[in-house]
């Protein structure tokens, strides 16, 4: 929504000032250029990318019109199901939890979260690293498998960006182009009336400011969103990272999910109270910790800090 709103403004705010000053809005409309502009910047991203890029990039571009798919209480609802899991592996042990992970389409765990089952990666993320846990791989090898594994997925999610970006760069070049173009046209139309004349060389100029336009108002800021969108992800899962690692190297269940709440981006990062209380059930998932100090557990739990 943001996004849509920004864009308005950025071509509000450029139509607005150039009519403010007596502008004729009709200049401006120069499909020739646009299509020059445009088809040349399109052209240039199927000759540097291949065919999986491009498909990401398309999906990229639909997320960048949606809202965050990492907000605090996907936070809430994977803390819980992890908090779950790892409290079945503490009492039954490791071996307990090879059925949910093999299968996790049938674990009654991973089942009650649709959101988890439907992203691919996640889900082997997740049920991978717990498969080399039940295996044997001590915590300090895993750690360094998961470190392998994000590096690699975030620089496949990357990669639209770039591509992205490497094309808003492009587009003022491209203006130029679609400039000397119209002034070779011009060219032609020397000795005819001057309002010909004029209107050739306005139509070049709006090439220019076209390519200098699209770049730095339109493309150049939706490649930085779909950038800030794999920062995200990626930030989700060094959060499952640092909660699996925990619990390997002996903490408990409350007291991982408790080390991984304090790795969760500040601005989507849920107080103590609002974590424990999504563990230990109790309030409703999806409602809001009440403010009265939350009832003591049954195992040790972490002093209250003094931030979040």
């Amino acid at each position: 929504m943001f996004a849509i709103i920004g864009i308005i403004i950025v071509f509000g705010a450029v139509v607005g000032g150039y009519l403010m000053e007596h502008g004729n809005i009709r200049v401006l409309l120069q499909p020739a250029e646009l299509l020059i502009i445009g088809g040349a910047g399109a052209g240039t991203v199927l000759v540097a990318n291949p065919l999986h890029i491009l498909k990401n990039i398309a999906a990229g571009l639909g997320g960048v019109f949606g809202g965050s798919k990492f907000p605090k209480q996907r936070y809430l609802d994977t803390m819980k199901m992890m908090y779950d899991l790892l409290n079945k592996a503490r009492k039954d042990g490791l071996m307990a939890l090879e059925n949910d992970v093999e299968e996790p389409d049938k674990s009654p765990i991973f089942s009650k979260r649709p959101e988890f089952l439907k992203d691919h990666h996640l889900r082997a993320f997740v049920c991978d690293s717990l498969r080399m846990a039940i295996t044997g791989v001590d915590a300090f090898d895993l750690d360094q498998t998961l470190d392998l594994d994000m590096e690699v997925h975030h620089n496949d999610a990357t990669q639209p960006t770039t591509s992205l970006a490497t094309m808003a760069d492009s587009l003022p070049g491209l203006g130029i182009v679609a400039a000397v173009l119209g002034v070779v046209i011009t060219m032609g139309a020397l000795g005819g009336p001057p309002e010909e004349i004029g209107h050739k060389v306005a139509a070049a100029l709006v090439g220019t400011f076209l390519g200098i336009l699209l770049c730095y108002g339109l493309v150049g800021p939706v490649a930085q969103n779909m950038a800030k969108a794999a920062d995200e992800e990626h930030a989700f899962f060094y959060v499952l990272r640092v909660l699996m690692i925990s619990f390997l190297k002996g903490t408990a269940p409350i007291m991982a999910v408790e080390v991984a709440r304090r790795a969760i981006p500040g601005h989507v990062r849920p107080t103590f109270q609002e974590l424990e209380a999504t563990c230990r059930n109790k309030l409703p998932e999806g409602g809001q910790a009440a403010p009265a100090a939350a009832e003591a557990p049954a195992e040790a739990a972490p002093e209250e800090p003094s931030s979040s």
